[in-house]
């Protein structure tokens, strides 16, 4: 498995990848892959962060992470974790995850902050999101909104997370 920056040729199939991965996802709008076409186009997207893992060359995986801010310090949103269903359960979604947080920190990111799975994100290190002073700017339940301290000398925040405007949160 590789993982890698992606690419303007891989968008066709990084959407397909997306739309196929959140078909049968418990907790999804069905318009993952459209936010990804959106937040490109958005002053959040940061290139370096947005990675595809191939396996034999074919898209297998994607992640995104968009920069966000918590009382106008940087941080990251993890949107969205996609992993075509037949390669799920094989840690495409574990590299991808531990690559991004590597090329993050590497950026200067503090903290990488996810709205998940209270199940599948604490086993790479995330906490629920307030322990670190980050708020979610809508209601849902604390062991669903989640951060990871990218750096350990990053300083506790304390303020609502400003999600990207493509988000379309108030």
């Amino acid at each position: 498995m590789e993982i890698r920056r992606e690419r303007p040729a891989d968008y066709e199939m990084i959407y397909q990848v997306i739309k196929e991965a959140f078909a049968s996802a418990d907790r999804s709008d069905g318009n993952e892959q459209d936010l990804v076409v959106a937040l490109r186009k958005g002053e959040s997207y940061i290139p370096e962060l947005s990675l595809v893992a191939t396996i034999d060359k074919q898209i297998v995986g994607h992640i995104m992470f968009t920069k966000a801010l918590v009382n106008n310090t940087p941080v990251l949103a993890l949107a969205p974790l996609s992993v075509l269903p037949a390669f799920q359960h094989k840690g495409v979604g574990t590299a991808l995850i531990k690559e991004g947080h590597r090329f993050a920190k590497a950026l200067g990111y503090g903290y990488s902050v996810v709205l998940g799975s209270e199940t599948y994100y604490p086993r790479f290190g995330y906490k629920p999101a307030d322990s670190f002073g980050i708020f979610a700017p809508f209601d849902v339940p604390r062991e669903n909104f989640m951060a990871f301290q990218l750096d350990a000398s990053a300083k506790k925040l304390n303020g609502t997370m400003e999600y990207a405007k493509k988000f379309g949160i108030a």
